[in-house]
């Protein structure tokens, strides 16, 4: 078992790599398709017999170009897209840094990955079959399902006696309820680092059954690899950055919105924008 705030049940570690589905090894290896891709006799012929692929990508180009990382994301419908458009979809957008599974009520989840492209994400949500439901395109800092699933029907703080052997899990519990009391959205993330703070085993156990298990998981490999986690509790999230041996190199808490490490800035949104101009120019023109 590895040490840290968040230790994953068995399997949710395999189930927070898996990127949206019917893409293919490629991606779910994190290679990602790059518009090189489309330079080969076949993709040259799914071109030709998807045009409207071409308009979907200026449409995206569009909305990325006047996108606000503060305002609420756009989406795009392509669930009745055929098998070809998805292909082609697929070959021009590629994989990022950034993918997740929301649960959702009734056994539906919402598989998440940002395309090469930040700011621009696919969305697909499965039934508790496993049958696609839904798929879409937003663009966005962050899609909106991950957003409201972390809030809605999040509890406030809440925890009993602590346990036998605690030292200082009680006087943190009282300093986070404080800080979700008085946080409001657009403030600063308030970060407790655990690497500085000493907590016993017990003191880590205590915690985490006081704050709970959230909905939301997300893998980025921006800059190494951070794993980052909603707990049950409002506002709270764990944040944990590994190394190339997966050990955990950094290990907090942050009070606040999503973690800034999974979010799209505004200059992301101009630079994906011309990227993908870019990429129609020289396929679909």
């Amino acid at each position: 078992m590895k040490a840290g705030f968040w230790v994953a049940p068995e399997g949710a570690e395999e189930a927070m790599t898996i990127l949206p589905i019917g893409l293919d090894d490629a991606l779910s290896t994190g290679a990602g398709r790059r518009a090189g891709k489309l330079a080969n006799r076949e993709s040259e012929d799914l071109i030709r017999r998807c045009a409207g692929v071409g308009d979907l990508l200026l449409d995206l180009a569009d909305a990325l170009a006047r996108q606000k990382a503060e305002e609420q994301g756009r989406l795009f419908d392509i669930t009745d897209g055929t098998a070809d458009e998805r292909e082609l979809l697929d070959q021009a957008l590629g994989a990022g840094e950034v993918s997740g599974v929301v649960a959702l009520p009734d056994g539906v989840t919402a598989q998440i990955a940002e395309s090469t492209m930040a700011g621009l994400w696919r969305v697909r949500f499965a039934g508790a079959d496993d049958r696609l439901i839904g798929d879409y395109l937003e663009v966005g800092a962050i899609p909106e399902v991950l957003k409201r699933a972390a809030i809605v029907n999040a509890r406030e703080v809440s925890f009993g006696e602590a346990p036998e052997g605690a030292m200082n899990v009680m006087p943190l519990l009282a300093e986070i309820r404080a800080r979700v009391a008085a946080f409001a959205p657009g403030d600063k993330a308030h970060i407790i680092n655990f690497m500085l703070f000493p907590m016993t085993p017990e003191d880590m156990g205590f915690l985490q059954a006081s704050l709970g298990e959230g909905p939301v998981g997300l893998l980025s490999r921006g800059y190494g690899k951070c794993r980052i986690h909603a707990t049950a509790t409002r506002h709270v999230w764990s944040v944990q950055y590994f190394n190339a041996m997966d050990e955990i190199v950094l290990d907090t808490l942050e009070i606040g919105d999503v973690p800034v490490v999974a979010l799209a800035a505004n200059e992301d949104f101009r630079d994906s924008s011309e990227r993908l101009r870019e990429i129609y120019e020289a396929y679909f023109q």
